[in-house]
């Protein structure tokens, strides 16, 4: 049972209060960035479906499109961000990248903003990706040999998480900024007074060290626990330079996860974790990265480790995605 819906998704209108014309525009300026597009809406090919959970038999909402095509076609499927649901417009310049290619695109719930304990990479958010996945096969030809994953902050989060959890569907995952263990970063958003550990708290039922049941939610939510599974799996892990001053997500946070999968000749030292966490440099025992037009002429990477089929870039920005990055390196993976 699904519905299809050729529709924008609607988006609240938000209030602004603020006691000058700067502010205001500064406010929106940021809206536009965030939303990636300037009316902050998805295309009209882009509907609305449901569909039923294996686990619990409710209802989740997605946002869907399909070419038509003759032949088997690609799916990406993109992740919302950490307060947000599927009918968060961040990924809408992803919609319109998967229209132009003609690929599928998937924009799955998986249980809304992360701050309830069904929701921040459970068992039931993870459960709702594959049943996301298993949708669109049904519906559509898909390529399996091309389906995609794809997400920036929380959805940089649980696009690891289930590379761990979920490693034989993906022939490609792209994670941009993404939160890598939830005890570090409840750590540090508590330090920096960012409200984020507030919503583990909830998700997770405690803070860090209460009980061994709540140590246990930290750590089944924490990719680092699952991506040794991911080994085999192709993975893009990308950070701004100044997230952790200017966002909200350290660098180390996608360095430790490239460290796990590294061969032991091409992990980083703490030392250099710490600089980079640190300092937002380079540190000069690192070769600098060569040149990539992908991600544009402001955004280009500063560092870029390999190993096997794990890729991590430190690029030259903040807590942000790179569109035209993330097509370029999926569209050159394939499961053979």
């Amino acid at each position: 049972m699904f519905s299809l819906i050729n529709r924008n998704s609607k988006i609240k209108g938000t209030r602004y209060n603020g006691p000058s014309a700067f502010s205001l525009i500064f406010f929106l300026v940021g809206i536009l960035i965030i939303n990636g597009r300037a009316d902050g809406k998805y295309p009209d090919q882009v509907g609305e479906v449901q569909i039923k959970s294996s686990m619990d038999g409710t209802f989740q909402k997605s946002l869907f499109f399909a070419p038509k095509s003759e032949k088997k076609v690609p799916l990406l499927v993109a992740l919302h961000t950490w307060s947000s649901d599927w009918k968060n417009t961040y990924n809408v310049p992803l919609a319109e990248g998967c229209i132009e290619r003609q690929w599928a695109f998937m924009h799955p719930d998986f249980r809304g903003p992360n701050k309830d304990p069904s929701a921040c990479g459970s068992d039931l958010a993870v459960s709702d990706i594959i049943d996301a996945v298993k949708w669109a096969k049904e519906k559509t030809e898909i390529d399996t040999s091309r389906i995609y994953l794809a997400g920036a902050s929380g959805g940089g989060h649980m696009a690891l998480q289930m590379a761990g959890r979920a490693p034989h569907i993906w022939a490609g995952v792209s994670s941009w900024v993404p939160i890598t263990d939830c005890v570090a970063w409840h750590a540090e958003c508590k330090r920096s007074g960012r409200r984020y550990y507030k919503d583990l708290e909830i998700s997770c039922k405690g803070r860090p060290g209460d009980s061994t049941e709540v140590d246990l939610e930290y750590r089944k939510r924490s990719p680092l626990t699952w991506l040794s599974k991911a080994s085999n799996v192709p993975l893009d892990i990308n950070a701004g330079i100044r997230d952790g001053h200017e966002g909200s997500v350290p660098i180390s946070h996608s360095l430790k996860a490239f460290n796990l999968l590294a061969e032991s000749s091409l992990k980083l030292t703490q030392e250099q974790i710490d600089y980079f966490t640190k300092e937002s440099k380079v540190p000069e025992s690192l070769k600098r990265a060569g040149p990539d037009p992908s991600y544009g002429k402001d955004r280009q990477p500063l560092w870029r480790g390999q190993s096997k089929a794990t890729r991590v870039t430190i690029f030259n920005g903040g807590h942000e995605m790179i569109p035209s990055a993330i097509f370029d390196w999926l569209a050159r993976q394939k499961k053979t």
